[in-house]
């Protein structure tokens, strides 16, 4: 297998992938702190994979807690090409039912108070964001989902609120007014950050629960973790089917090269330590 090194980013129910040739549970120090929890190292298929629980082994990180710079950081730092994220979420529209999955293709970003950048004052970066997800890896993530017996939607809009409380019912009935077709926690500033960080990504919603606006029910999380577990099976299969089906060669992706026009700072007036920080996020612009 040529060129492929894929980060997984296992959300809720999603802690280990039991499949991979050779693990090693591998910490990974960044200088955005620390991540979510150590990364496990494998392979599959010929493929390197490195996976990160989300939330850690155990779920003990909230989503308002999650330092999703350092995650992707470290991804990076290991030298990851491409990121699949998978992410628990509830459902907007009747038709995605709990046990569905879906493949997200835009986002409405609702967090606040999450570092959603890594470029600060001394290197700004302005990178574009209106197909937020690599469509490429979109559609072998969706091929694979099928392959494992998963029912799959595309196309789709998710909202990321901040958590950890769920929407009010006056809350749920706005997103869907805005056209919106999953709602979760995780996945920004993720997809933000991967961006930023040359990453090409994608993102496959598991559909635990209806949200609030549903039958005038509240949501459950009894419920969301029974869903849960169950579609947890479905995607380590879905990760497998994937990676066993990637191209012997892996092709590119304009995302491999975003920073090439969206570095604005001048040379001569960057800020040498936050450049530090960014040694391997800017690994490539910087000639390694």
């Amino acid at each position: 297998m040529s060129g492929w090194k894929l980060g997984i980013i296992g959300g809720s129910g999603l802690y280990a992938l039991d499949a991979l040739e050779n693990p090693e549970w591998v910490t990974v120090a960044s200088p955005w702190g620390e991540p979510s929890d150590a990364v496990l190292t494998g392979s599959l298929a010929g493929v390197d994979l490195a996976f990160l629980p989300r939330h850690g082994r155990g779920h003990r990180v909230p989503p308002h807690r999650l330092n999703a710079r350092a995650n992707i950081d470290v991804l990076k730092r290991l030298g990851c090409t491409d990121v699949l994220a998978v992410s628990a979420v509830g459902s907007l529209r009747q038709d995605l039912a709990p046990g569905h999955f879906v493949a997200v293709d835009q986002f409405i970003d609702r967090t606040k108070g999450r570092p959603s950048t890594f470029f600060e004052a001394g290197m700004v970066a302005h990178v574009p964001m209106a197909d937020p997800v690599c469509a490429r890896l979109t559609g072998f993530a969706t091929t694979a989902a099928r392959a494992a017996g998963a029912i799959i939607h595309t196309g789709a809009t998710y909202l990321a609120m901040e958590g950890p409380q769920f929407s009010t019912r006056a809350e749920s009935r706005l997103y869907q007014g805005w056209g919106c077709d999953v709602i979760g926690m995780t996945a920004m500033p993720e997809a933000k950050l991967a961006r930023e960080a040359e990453l090409p990504y994608a993102l496959l919603a598991m559909v635990t629960d209806y949200d609030c606006w549903h039958d005038g029910g509240d949501v459950d999380v009894a419920e969301i973790i029974r869903v849960m577990h169950a579609n947890a099976a479905v995607a380590r299969d879905t990760v497998t089917a994937l990676v066993r089906a990637l191209p012997a060669t892996r092709p590119a992706s304009p995302i491999d090269t975003v920073l090439d026009t969206a570095l604005i700072t001048a040379p001569d007036a960057r800020d040498p330590g936050l450049l530090g920080r960014l040694d391997a996020i800017m690994a490539r612009v910087r000639g390694g």
